[in-house]
């Protein structure tokens, strides 16, 4: 089965913001990690040893529900070990994530800085497990992403393609319910999005995991505990207790055999940051950032 190609681009207009604020509140609340994340995060930690290299510094930027932290510690055990989020935010403030919470996160943690406040260079591994796919603007998260990262250190991340749930899409297709998720972004595009924001060798590769259910609601409760539907061109109305019964019986009819499931595409993207070469012209702009980390390398 091949992937669609992403049919929005990114940018704020895929992210209703005030959607997301509560769903990442609600969520924050639960403090449970979704398995659907847990077996992502699994499933990239067994690539870590293909990259020949032992960081000192791991930045995990997954958010709380990210389910990394005891991967990573067991990966690199001798580094020192950071988490990105929000500490102690509990206010249904607006958030930068889609679908996860920026709660308390555990163990050795800085609290979330603005793009402007990141310490350039401070991470030899920049980590991010299933956060991506409710940002709403990939490129400028993959720009603080590079900003953040020491050269010659490298990037893991997963994420949903658009892939995901084409059971779900297809059935509020057929009854006229409007979109059930908002749209994920290509694997091709974010290597594209990668190489514009300055990363080198960018490798994508993606997986389809297919779940199921006993019932149509340990299905829904599962898909609650993942998210909500923030899409600006969501149903605008509230559903009622009759449309849910019609949800639940048309996923039970399109089970098989005879349990509902539902198809994941999860999308996984490694790239490394390099040192700036920039071109020679008459006048050449380098930023401080960038010349400090060409003198270090240059050094013997």
């Amino acid at each position: 089965m091949q992937a669609e190609r992403s049919d929005t681009g990114p940018g704020p207009a895929r992210v209703d913001t005030v959607a997301l604020a509560r769903a990442a509140h609600r969520l924050r609340t639960t403090g449970t990690v979704p398995w659907l994340h847990q077996e992502a995060a699994r499933r990239m930690a067994e690539r870590l040893p293909f990259i020949k290299r032992s960081p000192g510094v791991v930045l995990d930027d997954s958010g709380p529900l990210g389910g990394s932290a005891p991967l990573l510690r067991a990966a690199y055990p001798k580094a020192l070990h950071r988490v990105l989020g929000r500490v102690g935010d509990t206010a249904p403030a607006p958030a930068r994530r889609g679908w996860w919470p920026l709660g308390r996160p555990s163990g050795p943690a800085l609290q979330r800085l603005a793009a402007t406040e990141v310490a350039a260079g401070q991470a030899e591994l920049l980590w991010s497990n299933m956060a991506l796919q409710g940002e709403p603007d990939p490129q400028a998260e993959f720009r603080r992403w590079h900003r953040a990262l020491a050269v010659d250190g490298f990037l893991m991340f997963s994420t949903l393609g658009p892939g995901s749930l084409p059971e779900l899409r297809a059935l509020y297709r057929r009854h006229g319910w409007g979109v059930p998720m908002l749209p994920f972004v290509d694997m091709h595009d974010l290597g594209d999005m990668l190489v514009e924001a300055g990363f080198a060798d960018p490798v994508m590769d993606q997986e389809l995991l297919t779940l199921s259910w006993p019932d149509p609601e340990a299905c829904l409760s599962e898909l609650r505990g993942l998210g909500a539907n923030v899409s600006p061109q969501r149903f605008a109305g509230l559903r009622t207790p009759r449309w849910l019964q019609t949800l639940k019986a048309a996923l039970q009819q399109q089970a098989l055999p005879g349990r509902p499931s539902l198809t994941f595409e999860l999308v996984y993207g490694h790239a490394f940051r390099v040192a700036t070469r920039p071109r020679v012209q008459p006048e050449t702009s380098v930023s401080l950032d960038d010349m400090r980390s060409m003198v270090r390398v240059s050094k013997p």
